[in-house]
């Protein structure tokens, strides 16, 4: 499998009690494992991790740069996260089922950076 067959996906804010129309201010550009069904796929994950990367966006901070990753362990044997420094597990954000979930124009997938958990809209999705 190569590299031309990851997605970039972009996730905005959904609607949220500070944010009723949602914002394109936050968010996440991902280089994702997809399949066309719209799935994370471990396998091409596998055969291409170091191009599986995350940048996330807020207006009052600089972008952070991180890996999606896919960890052994947590709920269904498995989780993804965003690693964002190798050396520490404290920065990571856990992606909420995202084994389960697709990433679909219109669908929502939820990350979660320790105490808070946000819920955001896919946006877009194109080939990388």
């Amino acid at each position: 499998m190569s590299v031309k067959e990851l997605k970039r996906v972009t996730v905005h804010l959904a609607r949220s009690p500070g944010y009723p129309e949602g914002s394109n201010r936050f968010g996440y550009d991902i280089i994702a494992p997809l399949t066309r069904d719209g799935h994370l796929d471990v396998q091409l994950w596998k055969a291409n991790r170091s191009a599986c990367t995350v940048r996330r966006f807020r207006p009052d901070e600089d972008d952070h740069f991180g890996m999606l990753v896919h960890r052994a362990g947590g709920p269904g044997g498995a989780t993804w996260v965003i690693d964002y420094n190798t050396a520490i597990t404290e920065d990571d954000e856990a992606g909420f089922r995202l084994d389960r979930h697709v990433f679909l124009p219109g669908e929502y997938v939820s990350f979660s950076n320790g105490d808070d958990t946000h819920v955001y809209k896919v946006v877009d999705i194109h080939a990388f």
